[in-house]
């Protein structure tokens, strides 16, 4: 290999490069992994050669099954892509809740699975020694390897930190969710990665704890993780840089002239179909360091992807009732009714829109499917326009949409998605607040609802825009993510919500729908993952390279997109 193939720079709107893949992966360990995402998107890159999770660490015990069950689906196409029929045949089996191998060489992987995604509590006791010895057992810390994770975000976010503060016993320096990063630096300090990537909140740059920024703590410690912790030592030290703009800062910088804003991603630029906006560290350790800034950025991508482009082609859903029973004949009365008494509230002040409003409903068009954990699939269903993203996306071995379910409705939430999605179509923008809401009969039984504090309770996502942040909140109602087409009058689906995050079809989501929200909205994109686990792959193959042929292993290299 010459020295061209080996020295990978990128220019900022280059949006492919030479890759090496390695005959040998390099190790990754997923902490606070959730139900994936991050382990996703590096375990995909360089089509599954790159990277392979070692151990992956998560709490609830529901996004754990999750994260077997695509631990399993990793290792069948790994060591038995003959039986990933094994696998289909669990999505596309109506009747089976519960995954069971049949096969013994899909038990062993299934098992398999189980060693390598731990159900476990991170800074317990028990926790923490599963993960040592696991780690002793399956990490080799003398070859290049990546630590990914994103430690519990609720005490950094805005809105947590809102709800603590409206607690008058809440004492930020006792809740142990700020510091549990430190548990994500004891592993850095003893296992020394040569990278580590690690995503959080945008509120954790202005969360504080006894007046102090605990950002500016985190980039300290995370740079000199053996001073960090009183260890002193020998240990490895890091430089933590931008994936955006290439600055960094390292030991001995002072933290004051690093401006924190320098971190957030905005998603939507670099290819994903939503404003998500999160604070990611990529650390590389200062004995390995790149040689170009340029090295460390992402490409941004020229276009957005949109909402419709990566939801028009799924199929077409009613919600459920609520409070009520439910049927297609009562769903399409109430939805009728609501539509009615909008129309006659607009015609006493805009005579103009309600011709407009009137004419969306005329060609009124009810879909019959209330969804559900398997809705049928045709096989021309979901493709987005875009074949980079439809083979990332689609599954031709899936005959069901999997997690196509939403939530029931009360046929006032049904009248407000009703008028908010005929008025996103018709202004291009999701009304707003009580002013955008100011029809009689729209407002709802809220006290505090003129205050301005909930102009975005009711949002519709447009169309022709990417989504706004899939959070958690979702598990708990859909008013913020409002489907932008009337006639189907719903919040979005478990699966929309998922390709939004850039999920891939085949992704199959563990327990009941509101547990299946949760896991999605606390998740890295997937697709964004991938390509931060493109920098990194290009970061480290020079050192792996070296490392390998000391030690017998032999590198081939082919092209990889790092845009879609």
């Amino acid at each position: 290999m010459n020295q061209d193939q080996m020295n990978l720079t990128l220019t900022g709107d280059e949006c492919s490069d030479p890759k090496g893949t390695l005959r040998k992966q390099i190790q990754i360990v997923d902490l606070f992994a959730g139900p994936g995402g991050l382990g996703e998107g590096f375990s995909s890159s360089g089509e599954g050669k790159n990277f392979e999770i070692v151990v992956s660490a998560e709490k609830d015990p529901k996004a754990w099954q999750t994260l077997r069950l695509r631990a399993f689906y990793r290792l069948l196409k790994k060591h038995e892509p003959d039986l990933l029929s094994e696998y289909h045949a669990f999505c596309n089996n109506p009747a089976v809740d519960t995954f069971s191998p049949s096969s013994d060489a899909a038990k062993k992987l299934w098992e398999e699975a189980a060693e390598e995604a731990k159900c476990i509590t991170l800074g317990s006791e028990e926790g923490n020694k599963t993960l040592d010895e696991a780690l002793d057992e399956g990490l080799d810390v003398s070859r290049p390897w990546v630590l990914i994770g994103g430690p519990p975000c609720q005490a950094y976010s805005v809105v947590g930190r809102a709800r603590n503060q409206a607690n008058a016993n809440y004492k930020a320096e006792e809740d142990h969710r700020h510091f549990l990063y430190k548990e994500y630096l004891r592993i850095i300090r003893e296992r020394q990665p040569t990278v580590f990537v690690m995503e959080n909140v945008k509120g954790i740059i202005s969360s504080k704890v006894n007046n102090e920024l605990i950002f500016s703590n985190i980039l300290r410690d995370l740079s000199d993780p053996g001073e960090a912790l009183h260890e002193g030592g020998s240990g490895k030290k890091y430089r933590i840089y931008s994936l955006v703009t290439g600055d960094s800062f390292g030991p001995g910088d002072e933290v004051e002239k690093i401006d924190p804003r320098t971190f957030i991603i905005r998603a939507e630029k670099f290819g994903i179909p939503q404003a998500r906006h999160r604070v990611i560290l990529l650390g590389i350790a200062t004995d390995s360091l790149p040689a170009e800034k340029k090295q460390v950025m992402l490409n941004t991508c020229d276009q957005d992807v949109t909402v419709g482009q990566v939801l028009k082609n799924l199929p077409r859903l009613r919600s459920s009732l609520t409070k009520m029973a439910d049927s297609q004949e009562s769903w399409t009365r109430v939805v009728k009714e609501q539509a009615e008494f909008i129309r006659d509230q607009i015609d006493l002040v805009n005579t103009k829109m309600w011709g407009e409003f009137w004419d969306i409903l005329n060609k009124f068009n009810p879909p019959h499917n209330p969804g559900g954990k398997r809705v049928s699939r045709a096989t021309d269903d979901g493709s987005t326009g875009d074949a980079e993203l439809d083979k990332w996306y689609l599954d031709d071995k899936l005959d069901y949409w999997l997690n196509h379910e939403v939530r029931g409705h009360m046929p006032t939430d049904l009248r407000r998605y009703l008028f908010a999605a005929v008025y996103a179509k018709i202004h291009g923008t999701s009304p707003k607040g009580h002013k955008g809401f100011s029809l009689e009969g729209l407002a709802p039984d809220h006290k505090n609802w003129e205050t301005g504090k909930f102009s975005d309770r009711f949002r519709v996502q447009a169309e022709d825009k990417p989504a706004t942040t899939i959070t958690s909140h979702i598990s708990k109602d859909g008013h913020y993510f409002i489907h932008y087409d009337p006639s189907q009058c719903r919040s979005l689906s478990v699966r929309e919500a998922a390709r939004i995050q850039t999920f891939p079809d085949n992704y199959f989501f563990q327990g009941n729908r509101t547990e299946q929200f949760h896991q999605v909205g606390n998740a890295v994109p997937p697709l964004l993952a991938s390509k931060i686990a493109k920098v990194v792959f290009r970061i480290l193959f020079d050192k792996v390279e070296a490392y390998d042929s000391m030690h017998g292993e032999t590198t081939e290299v082919k092209e990889e997109a790092v845009c879609t």
